[in-house]
């Protein structure tokens, strides 16, 4: 199993620490403790993710101050964007990484998020599709051919000219199984999370990825599966309730008013679900906190001990998880972010020492 180091920040005016020198600093700690991946979001207009509107040019500080650490976007709301452009500023972090960049393209789901391009709501999914295979067509050294301001043609080719010579492709995932059939036909790795899934769910459906990989002559078990979870491991449950607990609600607090906003302008929320705008009232609204914590506590994150977060990587390694993409920037301080890392690497290594005895 791999591991990297999610960020997808809550309110940022709560956590004084949810800024761009904690994020770098996170980084390099990563960098600098054996991780696999940096994976930086892509949110707007709200203090759910406020400091994430960019990823590319995120991932170029980034790259400026890692060495060896991926650095992914993930998700990249790629049909809020300018293919070419976006291409272009792709190139830039490739190469001033190196070669260490990834990119996990996502449809988007809020509604009012499509401001940039407000007729492409409704087809977002299909632009996304045509968006990767241009994109990748550049990345190879081809080109678009174009029409200009006067209705002439013009053939664009890429600038800079990437250090990869493939662009390490995921689609985000939020459940849909003929997503992940899609992902397998077209031979596109898969971020996912467990917002609406359980193991079994996720196990069919990495399943029918990897058939549908092996229908179109792809390697059956060649794509990355990285799975986001929310994750805090410390030595005592007691220490995880303490430093865990309130953080994870207020997270999912900031995430439901997004949600709500986005139910509002009319569109879906997160998953593609349709739900009333009509406020919640906040008596229910503390008690669905309080299920949610114990949900994801309990089945759906690596918020806990070593011995329980052990098993459940253990659970997903048996079903075809690949990568665990830990989401670590809920609330939780940075020292204490440090200290379930370096919990998680000490874990790995186990693991590592184990597999090869």
């Amino acid at each position: 199993m791999k591991f990297g180091v999610m960020f997808f920040a809550s309110n940022q005016n709560e956590i004084d620490e949810m800024n761009y020198e904690y994020l770098i600093d996170i980084a390099k700690f990563a960098d600098e403790n054996n991780f696999n991946s940096l994976w930086i979001p892509e949110r707007h207009f709200h203090e759910f993710g406020s400091i994430f509107p960019n990823p590319p040019l995120i991932m170029a500080a980034l790259a400026t101050c890692t060495n060896q650490i991926m650095l992914c976007a993930g998700s990249l709301i790629s049909p809020l964007h300018n293919t070419i452009r976006l291409s272009e500023n792709l190139a830039i972090v490739d190469n001033l990484s190196n070669g260490r960049l990834g990119v996990s393209f996502g449809t988007g789901w809020n509604v009012n998020d499509f401001i940039f391009f407000p007729e492409r709501y409704e087809f977002k999914k299909e632009i996304m599709y045509e968006q990767i295979n241009d994109i990748q067509k550049l990345w190879k050294g081809k080109s678009l051919t174009l029409k200009n301001t006067y209705d002439k043609d013009v053939e664009v080719i890429l600038y800079p000219k990437p250090i990869q010579t493939d662009l390490p492709s995921w689609v985000t995932i939020s459940g849909n199984p003929l997503s992940y059939e899609q992902a397998g036909k077209k031979g596109l790795n898969i971020l996912t999370h467990m917002i609406g899934q359980s193991i079994n769910d996720l196990q069919l459906r990495i399943e029918n990825y990897k058939n549908a990989r092996e229908a179109n002559g792809f390697i059956r078990d060649g794509g990355a599966i990285t799975l986001m979870l929310h994750t805090f491991v410390a030595d005592t449950e007691d220490t995880v309730l303490e430093h865990a607990r309130l953080p994870f609600r207020e997270y999912i607090r900031s995430a439901v008013k997004l949600e709500g906003l986005a139910a509002q302008g009319g569109g879906t929320i997160s998953g593609g679900h349709k739900i009333p705008d009509e406020a919640i009232p906040p008596d229910i609204i503390e008690e669905l906190l309080d299920i949610t914590f114990e949900k994801y506590y309990h089945n759906a994150s690596l918020i806990g001990t070593p011995q329980k977060c052990q098993t459940f990587i253990n659970k997903l390694t048996q079903i075809g998880i690949t990568e665990i993409a830990c989401l670590v920037d809920f609330g939780i301080s940075k020292s204490m972010i440090k200290n379930s890392l370096n919990n998680l690497n000490n874990m790995y290594y186990k693991d590592a020492n184990n597999s090869s005895n």
